[in-house]
């Protein structure tokens, strides 16, 4: 997959300047696909536009959605980055290690999402990507401006372009060293992310019903299931028989309980 066929997602960014940078050196690199989730600010203002300068059309062709699940549609690979050491066990990689896995030969787009300026992304909007970046600073001052961020990001997805276009990039790809990676798979096969989400919203509501999970430690359950399962990289037919399996526990759950009020 070339670099157009990734997503440079910003959710809800606040700064009209940064709006403009980001898409102007997402031109610098080849990249021409801005989602913008929920933006606190006018992403075709005049701020923006001037810090854009020649990248103007990136700006005029960026994608409003109310929501992160509306920005990854159509998405089967999603890279999050992240400024914050977090207390799960999901590996945090660098730009150079995760990035090229965006361009493995893949059929549908893949997103790159970047949180808010002031506070990143949420642990449930976290839960939405399959690998987690995060960019080594120094200790004396580790905030990264969003648009530096998104500049370094989209920087090494182009020199691994390059460098595959070259015939040099033998051995370099982020391929099955990854777990869960599916260079193997036909990404035809592989679950998108809404898909997957809606087997996420099946089993949250299979395991309230039966009391494995509880309404107030719901959400910090499932997100090891998510974790566990976007790292498998899931192909349809195995989401498919899951879903079954679901379903088959939730009839016989029912036909349980209409036996017993007989």
């Amino acid at each position: 997959m070339t670099l157009a066929g990734v997503k440079i997602i910003l959710v809800e960014p606040a700064g009209p300047l940064n709006v403009g940078s980001v898409a102007r050196v997402m031109k610098n690199f080849g990249l021409n696909q801005l989602v913008l989730v929920n933006p606190q600010c006018d992403p075709w203002g005049t701020q923006a536009r001037q810090m854009a300068v020649h990248a103007q059309d990136i700006l005029d062709a960026a994608i409003l959605v109310e929501t992160l699940p509306a920005a990854l549609q159509g998405c089967k690979r999603a890279i999050a980055t992240t400024g914050i050491i977090h207390d799960w066990d999901a590996l945090l990689e660098s730009p150079r290690t995760a990035l090229p896995w965006l361009l493995e030969e893949i059929g549908q787009p893949a997103a790159l999402i970047f949180g808010r300026e002031d506070r990143g992304l949420t642990n449930q909007e976290l839960n939405y990507a399959h690998r987690f970046v995060r960019i080594s600073t120094s200790p004396n001052y580790s905030s990264l401006n969003l648009a530096t961020a998104v500049a370094i990001c989209c920087y090494e997805l182009s020199q691994i372009q390059d460098i595959e276009q070259k015939g040099k990039g033998e051995g370099t790809k982020g391929n099955g060293s990854y777990p869960g990676s599916s260079a193997k798979t036909p990404d035809s096969e592989i679950a998108s992310i809404e898909l997957m989400e809606g087997y996420y919203q099946q089993l949250e509501s299979l395991l309230l019903k039966i009391g494995y999970l509880y309404p107030h430690t719901a959400a910090s359950r499932m997100e090891k299931f998510r974790q566990l399962y976007n790292r498998a990289q899931l192909q349809k037919h195995e989401v498919a028989m899951l879903r079954g399996i679901l379903r088959q526990v939730e009839w016989a759950l029912s036909r349980q309980k209409n036996h017993e009020n007989l």
